[in-house]
């Protein structure tokens, strides 16, 4: 067929919507282009016409032959993608964090590097979540109030900051893959669990997971990679009382359950961990047991986490939950220990080879004033991201801008993970 080019680019599908293509970035994230705009800006090139469509996952342009336009057409979408940019899961705009930004990557809790003072180093490289937990600490997932950005990192960069915190920590490490969400919706999560597990600092590589989004190749994928726990968070065996607890109709229990077991299958140890809401799913622990028994749970470190519900100021605290406290809590661990023969429930640090490391260096005071340049917009209203010395730190009640230069006086340092209010 003449006058025809067909278009597609690596990691990627596009899909018709009418007046618009959308593109299909590693299956996480999308970027609609409209029709028009990539008409005219081929027209203004090429003098010509051309029609466009999506079929098969190509990009299809039609009315020419010049083989130049399809680099033309890639770079104009690869230079734009940025700006059109969302998650297809929770639907916000997404922020592509690379090394030319120069944004630190130490400093905030969303994305980026945790250290708390241990051997276990937490990697955030997305946020945003699949769910909507009706308990959720952080109010993520598509039905969130009070979220409005999600950001990615660049694997590259997020290895490069990587290094440098290993560098300071030693060896005997545990690169922990966690965030505010579902790390699974992070798009190079195969190739940052290799690159993590091929470091020479690093023993062990774990993640935290809803199972939601896995299948049976990316199972295979991430154990090939080299990733050694997953943390699997189920609430409930009972698939509508999952459902309601998840935040969502189309939830499927009976999945998460299959891919619990492929998982411990393909040699990648399973941890469950259900969120304990007493009153609603506590008279299921001696099932979640014998369901971790049944796969073969926990090999190389404990078969089950529960934890204690806890309400939070930023997050989802439903009517439904009753609170316990933690010494009631740890009794109702103990006696399932006892009833059940299963050990440990009652969980210490060193039950995954977690013990103390040198914090990296706090890089300002508890009520010390510095001048910050804001940089990126917050995840929340009235909240704003700023640089100084080399780490990130959470402006709140804020209406600054991106590139205003202001006066934050840091309220909170807790590890290494920086709140500042603005001052006059």
């Amino acid at each position: 067929m003449a006058n025809m080019i067909k278009i597609k680019l690596p990691h990627s599908y596009f899909e018709d919507l009418g007046e618009s293509v959308r593109l299909v970035w590693r299956n996480t994230l999308y970027a609609d282009f409209e029709k028009k705009i990539l008409a005219k800006v081929i027209k203004k090139k090429y003098r010509v016409r051309p029609e466009i469509t999506a079929e098969k996952g190509y990009l299809i342009i039609d009315n020419i032959d010049d083989p130049d336009v399809e680099k033309f057409v890639e770079f104009f979408i690869s230079n734009n993608l940025g700006a059109f940019l969302k998650s297809r899961y929770t639907r916000r705009e997404v922020i592509y964090i690379h090394e030319g930004m120069n944004v630190p990557l130490l400093g905030y809790n969303a994305f980026g590097l945790i250290d708390r003072g241990t051997n276990l180093i937490q990697v955030r490289g997305s946020s945003g979540c699949n769910l909507s937990c009706i308990f959720c600490s952080v109010d993520e997932g598509p039905y969130s109030r009070t979220r409005r950005i999600d950001y990615v990192v660049d694997i590259d960069y997020l290895m490069k900051w990587f290094d440098e915190v290993a560098r300071f920590k030693g060896k005997g490490l545990e690169a922990h893959l966690d965030g505010q969400g579902e790390p699974l919706l992070y798009p190079f999560i195969v190739e940052l669990v290799q690159a993590l597990k091929e470091h020479p600092n690093v023993d062990v590589v774990s993640m935290q997971s809803n199972g939601v989004l896995l299948n049976d190749k990316l199972v295979e994928e991430l154990a090939e990679a080299g990733l050694d726990r997953i943390n699997l968070s189920v609430h409930s065996l009972d698939p509508e009382k999952a459902k309601m607890l998840m935040g969502m109709k189309n939830y499927d229990l009976n999945h998460v359950l299959e891919m619990a077991e492929a998982l411990v299958n393909a040699g990648i140890d399973v941890l469950l961990a259900p969120v304990i809401i007493f009153g609603v799913n506590d008279n299921e622990a001696e099932a979640f047991i014998e369901f971790a028994r049944k796969i073969g749970a926990g090999k190389r470190w404990p078969a089950l986490g529960f934890q204690n519900y806890m309400p939070y100021k930023f997050g989802r605290n439903p009517a439904i939950a009753r609170l316990v406290p933690f010494k009631k809590f740890y009794e109702w661990l103990r006696e399932l220990e006892k009833k059940t023969g299963m050990k440990p429930l009652v969980l210490r640090p060193e039950h995954f080879g977690m013990h103390r490391r040198k914090f990296i260096p706090l890089a300002f005071r508890t009520g010390e004033v510095v001048k910050a340049e804001v940089v990126l917009p917050g995840r929340i209203e009235g909240e704003m991201l700023a640089v100084a010395r080399n780490r990130l730190i959470e402006v709140i009640n804020t209406n600054a801008r991106v590139g205003d230069k202001i006066r934050v006086k840091i309220v909170r340092t807790r590890h290494g993970i920086y709140v500042g209010t603005p001052v006059k």
